[in-house]
This record gives structure tokens, sequence and C-alpha cells, in this order.
């Protein structure tokens, strides 16, 4: 029987399982250290749009998802007071992009993630920590990751441990790091009993709502408000939800009324603005968040960080090639959610004026100009995706 090498993967999140789930079908030794106790992943529900399922194709997984997902398109922009600034439609995206754009609850991807790795693969309450980056011109040097008394040396190491990397910041201590958003999110996932609603994101001053079915019945709903870093609410986040959205359109009073205060996650939102120099030193390689965090308001954050796995997966020991391949599309997506982000926080009324002004202009012209911005990201496609798929096979 061939000698597998190793791969630890540090970080038992979405692009870790991938990554992780990558390696595994080329024929890699795996093993995922998850700091936290379990695999219950932090948020609500990800969108997933078609280069990100191409992505899971490769993982032999897509179609799965495409069947427990509810297929996104259908709904639009909205104003406070409910009216429509555009409409959107899942036919037209579906045909423009090639396949679908698809919303489902976080803990079903990471369970189906989980399921391709073997058993005994992932570790939870380990600790990881970046012992020697190891180099891959000396066979005698590997990597070496420590967990509390127990050392792991490896071929590969891939830092999958999110926005707060603290692989990133053992291979580049030099980099400033992530930066404030200017804003924070709430999420909330819950069933809204007799609630009928078309999809939407809604545009006020400083502030949006969006509101989405799942295929389960139950209701994925996001807000976004320019604060302070570190604010809170004096009493509860529901409370705060009420305040600052409860005027709003139908139906997003009947979704904070369903909420617990328990059910709605609120977190500020950080992004890493000044690129990283490479995603790999030595024998370690970053992904997702610990690569290139991004504002979620493109909503490519968790899509990116699975292109990266199939990508890693697919160059292996290359890791020049792999930071070649990812680094220039990550920085340019990171930097369109940024500027989306401004137009979606505006705040002056002549800003917002001109803006639902806008869109709603170019609504009129045809759907086709507001997907049209999307097509790069979306047309995406895994490198050799045929010879990736069969790889598990061979």
């Amino acid at each position: 029987m061939a000698h597998q090498e190793r791969a630890v993967v540090v970080g038992g999140g979405i692009g870790g399982l991938a990554a992780a789930a990558a390696l595994h079908r080329r024929g890699w030794d795996v093993t995922v250290l998850e700091r936290a106790r379990s695999l219950e992943p932090v948020g609500a529900a990800i969108s997933l749009a078609p280069n990100a399922l191409r992505a899971l194709d490769v993982l032999g997984i897509g179609d799965e998802i495409r069947d427990l997902a509810a297929w996104q398109g259908d709904g639009g922009l909205r104003t406070p007071s409910g009216r429509w600034l555009s409409r959107s439609s899942a036919e037209a995206a579906e045909a423009r992009f090639g396949g679908p754009l698809v919303l489902l609850p976080r803990t079903t991807l990471v369970d189906r993630l989980a399921a391709l790795l073997p058993a005994g693969a992932v570790r939870t309450a380990a600790d990881a920590r970046l012992a020697d980056p190891g180099d891959p011109g000396d066979p005698h040097r590997p990597a070496r990751v420590t967990t509390g008394d127990e050392e792991w040396e490896a071929a590969l190491v891939v830092g999958a441990d999110g926005i707060n990397s603290r692989v990133r910041g053992a291979l580049f201590p030099a980099h400033p790091g992530t930066v404030y958003s200017g804003f924070t999110t709430w999420r909330v996932l819950i069933p809204v009993p007799a609630v009928a609603f078309a999809s939407h994101k809604t545009w006020g001053r400083g502030r949006i709502w969006g509101t989405h079915p799942l295929k389960d019945g139950r209701v994925y709903a996001y807000a976004a408000a320019m604060t302070p870093a570190g604010e809170r609410a004096p009493d509860d986040e529901k409370a705060e939800l009420l305040r600052r959205y409860g005027d709003w359109h139908d139906p997003i009073p009947a979704v904070i009324a369903a909420a617990r205060p328990e059910d709605v996650l609120r977190h500020d939102v950080h992004h890493i603005d000044l690129p990283l120099p490479a995603y790999h030193l030595g024998r370690v390689a970053l992904l997702g968040d610990a690569a290139h965090a991004m504002p979620p308001t493109l909503g490519q954050g968790g899509n990116q960080a699975v292109e990266d796995a199939v990508v890693l997966a697919h160059h292996g020991h290359d890791l020049a090639a792999y930071t070649a391949a990812r680094l220039p599309r990550t920085t340019a997506i990171t930097r369109r959610a940024v500027r989306v982000a401004r137009l979606d926080m505006a705040r002056g009324r002549l800003a917002c004026a001109v803006r639902d002004t806008a869109i709603a202009a170019l609504s009129k012209a045809g759907p086709a100009l507001l997907l049209r911005g999307f097509d790069d990201i979306a047309h995406w496609r895994p490198p050799y995706a045929s010879e990736e798929a069969g790889a598990g096979e061979r």
C-alpha cells in the first residue's frame, strides 16, 4: 500500500472541512484540529452561488446540497416602506450563471462535509498552534503543530482557523490583520408561522434587512447597521432589532416578534484590508477567512473558502501555484465586497436617494444588467474538474 502523506487542517469550519475532504479525495491522510468542543458552526445560514456549488461537485456532494437547499432569486430590493426598487428572478439567475443560487443552514453543510471524512479524522477541543511552518525544500523538516502536550508533523498544514487566525499571525507577524468594516450584523434562523412573503433585501439609511425562506420551512433573516465597534444593546438584541427595524415593512415586524432573544446572533464585521503577501509559507497554506476575510455583502465568504479548498487540493505541494491561483481572485472579490458595503450602508439622505433611483432604473432596463456584475464570480469553475472528480476513485 502506498505511503499516505499527512495533512493537518487547523480549523473545522466550512473551509477547513472542505479542504480536508478535498485532500482526502486526493489520497492524503488528513486530520482536522478544531478548537471548539463541537463542529456546531457560528452563524445561521449560508448562501451558495454556482461557483461554490461547482467546487462541491468536485467533492461529490453538489447535487445533494442543491436538493437540500432553497433556491434563491425570486424577490428583490425594497425600501423600508415596502416599495420595490427592483425585482429578481431565480430562473434568470440560473440561466445566466449556469446554475442556481441556493440557501441552506450552515449546520447542514458542515454535517455533509464532515461525513466525507474517515472516522476519527476530526478532533474537537484541540487548541492547535503552529510550532514550525517547515521547509518544502528539506524532506527532514516537516511542518509541526502542537495541541497541548501532543505534536503533529505534516507535509502540509492548512490554516483554516478563521478571521482571528493564529496560523496567519504566526506566518505573517508583521501583517496588520483585520480592520473593522464599520458595521455590525444580526442573524436569526427561526420558524415564523403563518407568514407569507417574497425574499427581499431592504435598504434603509445606514441599515439593511433581508428575509429569506429555507426549504425546511424556517426563515433566515439578517440585518446590518453602522455602529461603533463593540457596541451592544443595553437590554437584549431582539429589543435592539425592534428599535431599529420594528416599523419597517412586513414581514420584518413578524420575524422580530417570532424570535426569542437567544435566537438573535450579533457579530461585528471585520475584513482584511491589506492583502497578505502570499497565502502560503513553508509547508503551510491559508484559506477562507484566515487568508481573505471579507464583508458578507456579496455572500462570498464561505463560497471562496470552498473554492480555496479544491484548488489547494488540486495543487497539493505546489503552494506557490495555490497562491497564484487564489490571491488575485479573492483580493478582487474582497475589495468589491467592501465597495458594496459602502453602498448598502450609505447614510446620507441624498446618497440614499441616488442609490435607490439608480437601482430602480437598472431594474427597469432588464434583470441582465443587475446580474452582469456577478458574472466573473459565479462563472468560476474548478481547475481540471473532471480530473478532480475522479481522483478519489483511482
